[in-house]
């Protein structure tokens, strides 16, 4: 009789984020886990208390996984432009997922301001303004317009299927980088 195989914690979270990248979060429970993994519900229940806890889990996987994903620019590109288009790509490509992450109300930031005071978003507003040349509060501004329409956007195209057609949403997006650059501009210091 061969061993049995160990399932671990990271063999958990693992088929709950593919569980959640293919149907959504709602799906998540331990027997859907469990058939992924071809065990029993013990093992699930044994590593994680709550289904809850799991979730967060997945939640923080997913998270590094996406923030990998939106610091692949390509070379020459204005970092905000290109994690912006990489925002707007990934809720077309995994719209289960930008759905988990930023509308399943498990994300410790509560608004955007919260996000644009994070120390993750720190090199990216370092970025920013060494490129702008202007205060981190107007860099912040900046950050926040455009952070705004790209997740309008993304938000659209993942909960309605909008179609995308990447160069109109560059223009756009990059129209509403320049608006924010020259409103910053025009305040008063």
């Amino acid at each position: 009789m061969p061993p049995k195989t160990k399932v671990t914690r990271e063999m958990i979270v693992n088929a709950a984020l593919e569980i959640a990248r293919e149907s959504g979060v709602e799906s998540v429970n331990a027997r859907m886990v469990a058939e992924r993994l071809h065990c029993s519900t013990q093992p699930v229940m044994y590593h994680f208390a709550t289904i809850d806890s799991l979730k967060r889990a997945a939640y923080a996987q997913a998270d590094q996984e996406h923030t990998a994903y939106l610091m692949d620019i390509p070379p020459g590109q204005l970092p905000i432009l290109g994690i912006g288009l990489n925002y707007i790509r990934y809720a077309v490509e995994r719209p289960h997922l930008f759905r988990f992450l930023f509308q399943s109300g498990y994300t410790e930031e509560k608004s955007l301001l919260d996000m644009a005071d994070s120390e993750d978003l720190l090199p990216v507003l370092g970025a920013m303004q060494a490129e702008l040349g202007m205060s981190m509060e107007k860099t912040k501004g900046v950050f926040v317009t455009v952070a705004l329409f790209a997740h309008g956007l993304a938000s659209i195209i993942a909960n309605n299927g909008l179609s995308y057609d990447e160069g109109l949403i560059a223009a756009h997006l990059e129209r509403a980088w320049n608006g924010a650059v020259l409103a910053a501009q025009k305040e008063e210091p």
